[in-house]
């Protein structure tokens, strides 16, 4: 299949050959050289880190390297043949079959066995792979005549067999934050390999770049090398926010995720929600997720409301916000913003109430104000020796003997006896709770 392998010995320092030309893609000619140019990932460039003793201590091992994409996964199977002085193959999932991957493992082989010439054989997107597909690297990994990296966006643990699995190292990438995808433009603007200081990028153009990366160094430069161009067209080595905005077909989002914008759209996101207008709820959800906003940030928020705003008027609305927070966790952007959105929906048309709310704060505000009264003593702990000697659960009522389950009898201290902490509205599923807790109210207190 043409094209399909890189012939064995093209690597030199740590990048592909053939692909650091200056027509070559910007993040092409980018791509880190070695470990100390790898952005992010700081917890596997740490000295003693697995990927650490892997490149700098030049031992045949293989790895899966799981995370989002433009992380670095590519990169880093470079920088292990580069800087450990391998040939490097590489291996689509996409296109190759069985066939390809037993001819690369046979061109390896043979490397090793005539040349002395050790292998890192790259599989990107093994997850594509078939079971027979991976199936076939095994004997290579296992009898170690190539160093696998294997790259996948998907949990190793369902889509990679498990005899492959045990025999490689797992290294989980993390999705770089804004401040690591500015450091790539930065670079890429100034460094000899990318822009070579031949353009002057604005501040907000940078921050607009940073935002529509979403943590993918890659679309990071792609977009920088295209804003580059469009101000080339316009016959300027300025590239403004207009023109980058121009260059990638999208408009800036005017959000400023430590300004005023960030807390203006979180506060009427937050309060659309509350006031059950899914529409508008919907469109702040969008602007968030456009600007970059960190997805955990905002199932925090409708974790947080579910209680605060809605609590047992509908008692599933926690549930559907967790789940949302968990899938965001297990999933993440771009697909979770569907998870988000079924979440933010489903809190905004739900009933509203906040007696929840009211409840902790109210007897918060109590002790605050020191209305903290002890124990009653029939409430108190009678487990232990001499406990009944001094009057602990004497005349104590075990609910479940009472009619109804319910006991007359003081739970709270003397202080605060009486209080009605908890009013329930009578909205939604919170009008039942309403009925039932205001006669077991009266049962506990002995108003009849």
């Amino acid at each position: 299949m043409d094209g399909l392998f890189d012939a064995p010995g093209q690597v030199s320092g740590g990048s592909l050959a053939g692909n650091d030309h200056s027509s070559a893609p910007l993040a092409v000619r980018m791509r880190p050289r070695d470990l100390a140019e790898l952005v992010g990932q700081g917890h596997l460039r740490r000295e003693g880190s697995p990927l650490h003793q892997l490149i700098t201590g030049n031992r045949p091992m293989s790895v899966v390297l799981w995370g989002p994409p433009g992380t670095g996964k590519t990169t880093i199977a470079s920088i292990l043949s580069g800087q450990t002085g391998r040939d490097f193959v590489e291996v689509s999932a996409v296109s190759a079959g069985v066939k390809d991957v037993r001819k690369a493992v046979d061109e390896a082989r043979g490397a090793l066995v005539h040349q002395g010439r050790e292998t890192v054989l790259f599989v990107d997107e093994v997850h594509r792979f078939s079971k027979a597909q991976q199936d076939a690297l095994l004997p290579a990994v296992e009898n170690r005549w190539v160093s696998l990296v294997a790259a996948t966006t998907e949990n190793p643990h369902f889509s990679v067999i498990s005899p492959l699995l045990s025999r490689s190292l797992l290294v989980t990438l993390e999705s770089l934050t804004a401040e690591d995808i500015g450091e790539v433009i930065d670079r890429a603007v100034a460094d000899e390999r990318g822009l070579a200081k031949e353009y002057e990028l604005a501040d907000d153009a940078r921050d607009h770049l940073v935002r529509i990366a979403g943590g993918d160094a890659r679309r990071a430069l792609t977009c920088l090398e295209a804003a580059a161009g469009a101000a080339a067209t316009q016959g300027t080595t300025v590239i403004d926010l207009a023109t980058a905005e121009t260059a990638v077909d999208k408009a800036a989002v005017r959000y400023d995720r430590n300004g005023d914008q960030h807390y203006d759209v979180v506060s009427a996101f937050i309060k659309s929600v509350r006031g059950s207008d899914a529409d508008a709820a919907v469109h702040y959800l969008a602007r968030m997720i456009a600007a970059g906003e960190d997805p955990r940030f905002i199932a925090r928020r409708l974790v947080i409301l579910a209680s605060e705003d809605i609590g047992l008027a509908d008692p599933h609305a926690l549930q559907i916000a967790v789940a949302a927070a968990q899938a965001v966790q297990l999933i993440g952007m771009p697909e979770a913003q569907l998870n988000l959105a079924h979440a933010t929906i489903a809190l905004a048309v739900a009933p509203k109430s906040n007696a929840v709310t009211n409840a902790i704060f109210e007897a918060l505000g109590d002790i605050k104000a020191g209305k903290i009264g002890p124990v009653p003593a029939h409430l108190r702990d009678a487990h232990y020796a001499g406990a009944k000697k001094i009057g602990h659960g004497k005349g104590y009522l075990y609910a479940h003997d009472q009619p109804f389950g319910v006991a007359e009898q003081q739970y709270a201290p003397d202080v605060v006896d009486g209080r009605e902490y908890y009013r329930p509205t009578s909205l939604g599923a919170e009008n039942a709770i309403k009925d039932r807790w205001e006669r077991v109210r009266r049962l506990i207190r002995g108003a009849r």
